[in-house]
């Protein structure tokens, strides 16, 4: 079926906001849910059956994995924000063209980083500190993912370009079906083939490869509101320029948090030894767990906030922003009471060892002191990527782990040790919360007197059939 309501128009095309936030943020979030359970389900298996120095391979590789991710996102994220302001201007073959250019630079940064990678590894390995006890288990996990970077990249950028067009369940559905394809091969894996550290890596790049191929199979199946065609996966470097401008503050957020993690995994070999690497792993992971729902609500909020900003619908591009703000506030702090009263049995899912326990409990209390702020940060991040702002998307993308973390846990250490590497998480929250609020009182004030200045008519959006004819110029800037 496709991509429509029932008269023709696209599904982003409604007048009930708040029912439409949801119906776009529920599958991500059931989607995202299961894939980052998969995650936890990877430590789970390795922290009980591996050990802690396996669960400090995977916090070795936690910074590379997170660079794979970001670059997906930086085209999934940066495409789907033109595509999505593009569909609601009504230039749909520009947006199919933008779909193509961010297809294309996926798969071929993709190869060359799996290229780099694979030359030397432990070059790579140490460089992310993984000390001569961690180094062969993250080298066995890391050489699997390698080979797999292509399909790890192309399913991640394929879901956020799907997402855009209005369509939530395939990505969810997708993300489902490879999580559960992961868990299985897991316990396959790891359990009766005694294949370890390896095994896990394999269950997550063959869960990836078949994720890639249903997101490819929709596209090609004739149901998507866009196409992918050949002509556009050639590269127009004026529309791929229009998708960086937005995309690259989704990487440099990745970016700058795998930096961070790189540096943290570096101080705690000095101040905390393998235990500290292993509890920092665990608590890495359950960070991505709980920054999961604020994420999913603004990736909800992107295609809406974006096709009602390009169709100049102001007064509802501001009640989305308003609407997800909220949400996204009231999850965080309820995930803020549960993680900071009580973490214990959390992080026992993850190891029997008492020490890791003990340690993990202690860094919580430390690192999700402020968390209920996180909600408002994320979202705040994405209105900016969502309506354009490249200056204001990329400074809060970068602030909390580059401009603030990266700093805190250089400096601080030398004054409070250990206890130093982890005040700086809350500290660099805080900060990150005003600079937000700072950069985004302007823009809300810039579109009210944008719907104040346009009477708050909206503009009727044609069905798709009726842009159809419209020619795209090879080379014009498709975001103008």
């Amino acid at each position: 079926m496709r991509n429509k309501t029932n008269n023709g128009k696209n599904i982003l095309d409604s007048d009930n906001i708040g029912k439409l936030l949801v119906k776009l943020s529920l599958p991500a979030f059931i989607g995202m849910f299961v894939m980052t359970l998969y995650n936890v389900v990877d430590t789970m298996f390795i922290g009980r059956y591996v050990g802690p120095l396996g669960i400090g391979g995977l916090s070795i590789i936690f910074p590379f994995q997170m660079l794979s991710m970001g670059l997906g996102q930086m085209f999934g994220m940066g495409g789907a924000s033109l595509i999505s302001r593009l569909i609601g201007s009504n230039r749909i073959q520009r947006a199919e063209h933008a779909l193509g250019n961010s297809t294309s630079p996926v798969i071929i940064i993709g190869l060359v980083t799996m290229a780099v990678g694979l030359v030397n590894p432990d070059f790579w390995l140490k460089l992310l500190g993984a000390s001569d006890t961690i180094l062969p288990y993250a080298r066995e996990y890391m050489v699997v993912i390698l080979i797999g970077m292509v399909p790890a990249t192309l399913s991640m950028s394929l879901s956020g370009l799907i997402r855009a067009e209005g369509n939530a369940m395939i990505p969810m559905t997708g993300m489902i079906g490879s999580a559960i394809l992961n868990i299985i091969l897991d316990a396959i894996f790891i359990i009766p083939l005694d294949l370890g550290i390896t095994g896990a890596a394999l269950a997550t790049v063959i869960s990836q490869v078949i994720a890639t191929i249903y997101f490819l199979g929709y596209y090609l199946s004739g149901k998507s509101f866009l196409k992918i065609r050949l002509r556009n996966l050639l590269l127009d470097f004026g529309v791929v320029k229009d998708i960086l401008a937005i995309g690259v503050a989704s990487f440099a957020r990745t970016l700058a948090t795998s930096l961070t993690a790189v540096f943290v995994n570096r101080l705690l070999v000095s101040y905390g030894g393998d235990i500290a690497i292993s509890a920092y792993g665990v608590l890495n992971r359950m960070m991505m767990f709980f920054m999961m729902p604020a994420m999913v609500l603004g990736q909800g909020m992107q295609p809406i906030l974006g096709f009602n900003y390009g169709a100049k619908r102001y007064d509802r591009a501001l009640k989305v922003i308003k609407i997800a703000m909220t949400y996204s506030t009231i999850i965080s702090s309820v995930i803020f009471v549960i993680i900071y009263f009580s973490p214990g049995p959390i992080i026992s899912i993850f190891s029997e060892d008492a020490e890791l326990i003990a340690l993990g409990i202690h860094i919580s209390k430390r690192m999700f002191l402020v968390w209920c702020l996180l909600g408002f940060m994320m979202v705040g991040s994405l209105v900016f990527q969502s309506i354009g702002k490249a200056v204001q998307s990329f400074l809060t993308s970068i602030a909390r782990s580059f401009m603030f973390i990266l700093p805190l846990v250089l400096i601080l250490p030398h004054f409070m040790g250990l206890e130093g590497i982890f005040l700086a998480y809350p500290i660099a929250d805080t900060l990150t919360f005003f600079l937000t609020v700072g950069l985004l009182v302007p823009v809300i004030k810039e579109i009210r007197r944008a719907e104040r200045a346009a009477g708050s008519n909206p503009v009727p959006i044609p069905a798709k059939e009726s842009v159809e004819s419209e020619q795209l110029a090879p080379g014009k800037n498709s975001g103008k």
